[in-house]
C-alpha cells in the first residue's frame, strides 16, 4: 500500500499497525519543520540518540519559505547525515522501522525519510571459541551482520568483492547477505543461490543459519555428511571468497556458510596456512589421518576381538586381559552415548563449576566404571582416543557425520562379523562417494573425478600463490 500525503491519516494507521500505546519501545515524536507537522518514529534501543537530537534541532531552524516542494529535496538539503532513503510503500516503511532505522514523515509528501543512524546491541570483536588458531589474527564474526561484513572488507579491498543483502522470513525479515567476487564465482551457483533465497516462504529464519540451509538444499536426511562449511573466521571467509567460493552472512549469527564445500574444504583449517609449508602438510594430513582412525578405529578392534587368531604376535597386547562382563559392542555402544550425554551436560554446566565436575566425571566414569565390571579398561582407552581425536577437525556436523558411520560399522560388525565389517565400509565409502555439493559437483573432487594436480593442493600444503 502506499503512503499517502495526508501526515493525520498516515499518523492513525501506523498507531493502529504498531500499536504504539502497548510497545513502549516504539517512540514517536511530533514537531513542526519549515511551518509543517512532522512525526519521527523509531525504536528505543536501536537508534543513536546524539545522532538524531543533532538532526532534530537542525529541523527548528527551517523557515516555511525554505520548504522543498519534494522529500527527495528536503533530504538533499536538511538531512545532514550519510545514510538516509526514501520509502513510498507501508509494508517496507515497517520494516525499515522495525530494523532499527529512524522514520521521518512530512504532512504534504507521499514519501517517508528514513535516517539509518541505528545501533545494535554487540559484544565485541574477539577469538571464537571453536576455531582457534596457533598463529593467526585473533578477530571473529559477532552477531551483528554489519560487522562481519566490515571484518571481511577489511581484508578485501578490491572492487570486485561485492556484498549483495537480502532478506527471509515472512515474520523476522532476516538481513542476509551474500559476498562473492566478480569474475572468480561461478555465476550459475550465484544465480541459484539468489533464487532460492528469493522463493522462500517461511515465518522466519528461527535458527539462523541451519534454517537457511535446511532450505537452501533440501539433501537427503539419511546421509548425515555436511554439504556447507561454517565457520567464524573472516581471515577463512575472506581467503574462500578470493578462491571463488560463496559466503553467507545471516544476522544474529556469529559464523559465515562458505559453497560450495566438498569434503576436503571442510577438513581444511587456518592453521594450515598460518605455517610453513612442511608444517601445515603435517597438519593436514595429521587431521586427515585422524579422522579415519576415529572412523575405523573400534570396529576394527572389534573386529580383532571377535577373531583373536587373526591377531600378529606383535599384536597380541591389544586383548582385554581381565574377564569381560558386558560384551564389547553394548560397552562401545553405552560408552557412545555416554559421551553424547557428557558433552551435552558440559555446555550446560556453569563455567565455575566446570572443573570439579570434570575432575569428578573423570574420576567415578573412569576408575569406577571399570572397578565395577560395566567396562573393560581396553574399551575406556578406544573410546578415549575416539572422543579426543574427534576434535581435531573443527567442524561439529563432520564429527557426527564420522560419530554416525561409527556405530553403524560397530553394529555390522558385531552382526556379521568380518562381512559386516566389510559391508559398513563399502556404506561409508558409498555415502561420501555419491554425494553432491550443493553446486552439483563431487563430493570428493579432485579423488572422483580424479586430477593428480588438484589432489597435490588438497593434500600437501603448497607455497601461497603469487604474481
Amino acid at each position: 500500500m502506499k503512503l499517502s500525503s495526508d501526515l493525520n491519516q498516515t499518523m492513525a494507521r501506523f498507531h493502529q499497525l504498531l500499536d504504539v500505546q502497548t510497545n513502549f519501545d516504539i517512540v514517536y515524536h511530533t514537531l513542526t519543520i519549515g511551518g509543517k507537522q512532522a512525526l519521527i518514529y523509531f525504536v528505543d534501543g536501536l537508534t543513536k540518540d546524539e545522532v538524531l537530537l543533532r538532526i532534530m534541532q537542525g529541523f527548528a531552524s527551517i523557515q516555511p519559505d525554505d520548504m522543498p516542494d519534494s522529500p527527495h529535496g528536503f533530504s538533499k538539503k536538511y538531512v545532514p547525515y550519510g545514510e538516509t532513503g526514501l520509502e513510498d510503500e507501508e509494508s517496507q516503511i515497517l520494516v525499515s522501522l522495525l530494523s532499527g532505522l529512524s522514520c521521518l514523515l512530512i504532512d504534504g509528501y507521499d514519501k517517508c525519510i528514513t535516517i539509518d543512524c541505528r545501533t545494535y546491541p554487540a559484544r565485541g570483536v574477539e577469538e571464537p571459541e571453536k576455531d582457534k588458531v596457533l598463529r593467526g589474527s585473533r578477530d571473529g564474526f559477532v552477531e551483528t551482520l554489519i560487522f562481519n561484513t566490515a571484518l571481511i572488507r577489511r581484508r578485501i579491498r578490491d572492487v570486485d568483492f561485492t556484498v549483495e543483502i537480502t532478506q527471509a522470513g515472512e515474520r523476522s525479515h532476516t538481513d542476509i547477505a551474500i559476498c562473492y567476487m566478480k569474475g572468480r564465482v561461478d555465476q550459475e551457483l550465484l544465480k541459484t543461490i539468489k533464487e532460492r533465497i528469493q522463493s522462500l516462504h517461511v515465518d522466519a529464519l528461527t535458527m539462523n543459519q541451519e534454517s537457511l540451509a535446511e532450505c537452501l538444499y533440501p539433501h537427503k536426511w539419511y546421509n548425515p555428511f555436511p554439504k556447507f562449511r561454517f565457520s567464524e573466521r573472516p581471515d577463512t571467509a575472506a581467503a574462500s571468497i578470493l578462491e571463488g567460493n560463496i559466503i553467507i552472512l545471516v544476522d544474529n549469527s556469529p559464523s559465515c556458510m562458505i559453497l560450495p564445500s566438498s569434503v576436503f574444504d571442510i577438513i581444511e583449517e587456518a592453521d594450515d596456512y598460518y605455517f610453513p609449508p612442511v608444517t601445515g602438510t603435517y597438519l593436514r594430513l595429521s587431521r586427515m589421518t585422524v579422522s579415519l582412525l576415529t572412523l575405523f578405529l573400534t570396529p576394527l578392534w572389534l573386529l580383532l576381538m571377535q577373531n583373536p587368531q587373526w591377531i600378529p604376535d606383535w599384536l597380541q597386547f591389544i586383548q582385554i586381559a581381565d574377564e569381560q562382563f558386558v560384551p564389547l559392542i553394548w560397552q562401545l555402544l553405552i560408552l557412545e552415548f555416554a559421551i553424547d550425554g557428557l558433552r551435552l551436560a558440559a555446555v550446560n554446566t556453569p563455567s565455575m563449576l566446570t572443573t570439579p565436575l570434570s575432575v569428578i566425571a573423570g574420576i567415578v566414569l573412569g576408575e569406577y566404571s571399570v572397578k565395577s565390571g560395566w567396562f573393560n579398561s581396553e574399551t575406556m582407552l578406544y573410546m578415549a582416543f575416539v572422543t579426543i581425536a574427534n576434535y581435531s577437525q573443527a567442524s561439529f556436523e563432520m564429527g557426527y557425520a564420522l560419530k554416525f558411520m561409527r556405530v553403524i560399522l560397530l553394529v555390522l560388525t558385531s552382526l556379521f562379523n568380518l562381512w559386516g565389517f566389510i559391508a559398513g565400509t563399502v556404506l561409508c565409502v558409498c555415502a561420501v562417494a555419491f554425494n553432491k555439493t550443493i553446486a552439483g559437483k563431487s563430493y570428493i573432487y579432485p579423488l572422483i573425478p580424479f586430477s593428480w594436480s588438484e589432489c597435490k593442493k588438497r593434500f600437501f600444503r603448497g607455497r601461497l600463490p603469487h604474481k
